[in-house]
């Protein structure tokens, strides 16, 4: 069965839920922002937290109300609903302009909806239900907002972790399956995306996945022992960067007055610094992340050492020149 509905969103909503869509990479088959197949995950995934997390705070609310003498416990829980609707829902979403989507939902979403209409709705409507599920729902942290929408792939890594069994999925940053020992689930401060955390059982060596980019997760029949050097290295790595777990280098890298002053306002998975010594800025990191960070300072921030970051950044700059100058 499949119905198609139209919701009222404020256009700040709109362009937020769009957002994390396009972060979560939702997308049709011509890269388009695929926003109905996202909020159909958020609907199915999100829904019974929704309504524990709401009926939670009408009965706190109707429980302080109570301790008033001269009210009522019926009269109490209907004043909740009224505070919670005109006071709590409305200021998060009254100002600016309104847009509309048409929301086409079936299987699990179309039978949440049906839900929805039968039992919950009282004097809201079904459109405006929704809307203060999905205000809900962005109230939440980035990284708590993408275990809302892969609950299935959380739910099948945390058992792997729990069993200590090799776990195989295909990542669409690379397309290739693959097959790992799972530690650990760790939160990019600067990016708020969450990342698995393993090591190859074949080639021993530590690897870091995007989690909302893993596919066809399997739980293997083969176990593996916790190798605790490995789980205090990534344990370590977690808190500091759990988008890059390779071996850190030491690189020395010069700054102009210009590129110093980037570095203090560019915070988005900035290396931390190990040392300052005049004009060079020190750093023990992944060499990756160095590179993808220094790529936004140009002249400003001039690799010393070591030479293979050094030759990244040339030949990155080297193509860039060259595509410009129509060489490419």
């Amino acid at each position: 069965m499949t119905e198609k509905y139209k919701i009222y969103l404020p256009e700040e909503i709109r362009s937020r839920l769009i957002n994390d869509a396009e972060l979560f990479e939702f997308t049709r088959s011509d890269e388009s922002v695929n926003l109905n197949g996202f909020l159909k995950e958020l609907i199915v995934n999100y829904f019974d937290q929704y309504v524990k997390e709401s009926e939670n705070l009408l009965n706190e609310i109707a429980n302080d109300l109570s301790s008033v003498k001269s009210l009522k416990p019926k009269d109490a829980s209907i004043l909740a609903e009224k505070i919670i609707k005109n006071y709590i829902r409305n200021s998060e979403a009254t100002s600016g302009k309104s847009s509309v989507i048409t929301l086409t939902v079936s299987g699990a979403s179309y039978n949440i909806i049906r839900i929805i209409e039968n039992n919950l709705l009282k004097d809201n409507s079904l459109s405006g239900y929704i809307k203060d599920m999905f205000i809900s729902y962005l109230s939440i942290p980035r990284n708590k907002r993408e275990e809302i929408i892969f609950k299935d792939t959380y739910d099948t890594i945390y058992e792997a972790i729990k069993e200590q069994r090799l776990l195989s999925f295909v990542s669409t940053s690379s397309r290739y399956k693959e097959t790992v020992e799972p530690y650990i689930i760790a939160t990019s401060k600067e990016e708020q995306f969450n990342y698995l955390l393993c090591c190859d059982p074949k080639k021993r060596n530590t690897r870091s996945f995007r989690v909302s980019r893993l596919k066809d997760l399997f739980i293997t029949s083969e176990s593996f022992t916790l190798d605790k050097e490995i789980e205090n290295d990534l344990k370590e790595k977690a808190i500091r960067s759990p988008q890059s777990v390779t071996p850190d280098i030491h690189a020395a890298i010069k700054m102009t007055e210009k590129g110093k002053r980037k570095f203090r306002l560019v915070t988005k998975n900035r290396p931390n610094i190990t040392k300052i010594e005049g004009d060079i800025y020190y750093f023990d990191w992944p060499e990756m992340q160095l590179e993808e960070y220094f790529r936004r300072f140009g002249k400003d921030a001039i690799v010393i050492s070591p030479r293979s970051l050094k030759s990244r950044l040339r030949n990155y700059y080297s193509q860039a020149y060259e595509a410009y100058c129509g060489k490419a």
